[in-house]
């Protein structure tokens, strides 16, 4: 019996317009497989210096105007909340509690935006009301930044 079906793939490429991933989202997930396969290599005793050395070396990769201020958002968050555990999340400098990512650093050349962002997740103690900021974009860093950026660390580990 012969096949009459016809296929439904369009013959021009050009034309089209892919709406799922962008490559930069599907880098990031393929970062977040491989860090996965590291935290089940190393296993569940894993050394604090070895993860945070990955975050270090993670940062020393990106370029300049992210590697500046993702170096400044380390110390800061090392200096105000050492219960914080540095770690890469979808290839990302990362600071978790009990195993649960409270902040992170998302550099701008990461999904080719205008500004780097410090993001913070659930677990964060930052609600104030029925709204607040869970993301906050950066161009630069002022003494004032940092200090506003150590007190919501504070306060998001509270």
């Amino acid at each position: 019996m012969k096949d009459t079906r016809t296929s439904t793939k369009s013959t021009s490429a050009v034309d089209e317009k892919y709406d799922g991933f962008t490559d930069e989202e599907r880098d990031a997930m393929k970062e977040r497989a491989k860090e996965l396969k590291a935290a089940a290599r190393r296993g569940s005793r894993a050394a604090k210096a070895d993860v945070e050395s990955e975050v270090l070396a993670k940062i020393a990769e990106m370029p300049e105007a992210d590697r500046v201020l993702a170096e400044r958002i380390h110390a800061v968050v090392k200096a105000n909340a050492p219960v914080l555990s540095p770690r890469l999340w979808y290839g990302m400098p990362a600071y978790t509690k009990d195993g649960k990512v409270v902040c992170f650093f998302q550099g701008a050349h990461k999904f080719k935006a205008r500004y780097a962002t410090l993001g913070f997740n659930d677990p964060a103690n930052l609600d104030e009301g029925t709204m607040w900021p869970t993301a906050y974009a950066l161009t630069e860093l002022t003494a004032a930044d940092e200090a506003r950026i150590g007190a919501l660390i504070k306060k998001a580990v509270s």
